[in-house]
């Protein structure tokens, strides 16, 4: 069968929301309230159980969704996905949402494999 859940996205997420909190992954265990020992094991590629997947989706603001496969043709563009959370981001100004998209638009064009 295969795996429906993305844990490598997940993590990389994860470790890009630990970033930007300017956090070590000690303090994600204690502000999470999910074992070290668990965040190891995923960071190694072991799946989370779901208490432990539901406590690092609520600590970061990740969406469960945001990691499910989808079928083939049945998930929203790459490119759009990106774009709407740009957008979304309170953090940057109007200006800087549009430089993003660019720089992000022309990188994901070059670097697309279809």
């Amino acid at each position: 069968m295969k795996q429906i859940f993305q844990n490598d996205a997940f993590c990389a997420a994860l470790n890009a929301h630990r970033l930007a909190r300017r956090q070590t992954w000690k303090q994600v265990a204690e502000d999470s309230g999910v074992g070290a020992s668990t965040l190891t094991r995923m960071m190694q590629g072991k799946r989370p159980d779901v208490d432990g997947l539901a406590a690092l989706l609520r600590w970061s603001g990740l969406k469960a969704e945001s990691f499910i496969a989808a079928e083939e043709g049945n998930r929203a563009e790459t490119l759009a996905e990106m774009t709407a959370l740009l957008r979304a981001d309170p953090k940057l100004s109007e200006a800087g949402k549009l430089a993003l998209e660019g720089v992000l638009r022309a990188t994901y064009e070059s670097l697309r494999t279809l």
